[in-house]
């Protein structure tokens, strides 16, 4: 039995995985931006300028940590959406 597949239906799963990922990983990041009502940029900075809370350095190291991963996906599905040569290992 062989199953053939086009260098098209490889990127177009490729992507579908990276774009499942993605959801979450934005649910999250408006989670936190709901949560403080500004963008990770403007927390940052805000964050930076007072008083020291747990809870909030706590929100911080996890939402960068997110905005970092959402960076990392989007760089990914760019490079798939890129992608000239496709080799199946």
């Amino acid at each position: 039995m062989s199953i053939i597949v086009s260098s098209d239906e490889i990127k177009e799963y490729e992507k579908l995985k990276i774009i499942s990922q993605l959801t979450p990983v934005r649910k999250k990041i408006r989670f936190f931006e709901n949560k403080y009502g500004c963008s990770f940029e403007e927390f940052e900075r805000k964050l930076k300028e007072k008083e020291e809370k747990f809870e909030e350095w706590d929100d911080y190291i996890e939402w960068k940590a997110y905005i970092e991963s959402l960076r990392g996906l989007e760089r990914k599905l760019k490079e798939i959406k890129d992608a000239k040569d496709i080799r199946v290992a």
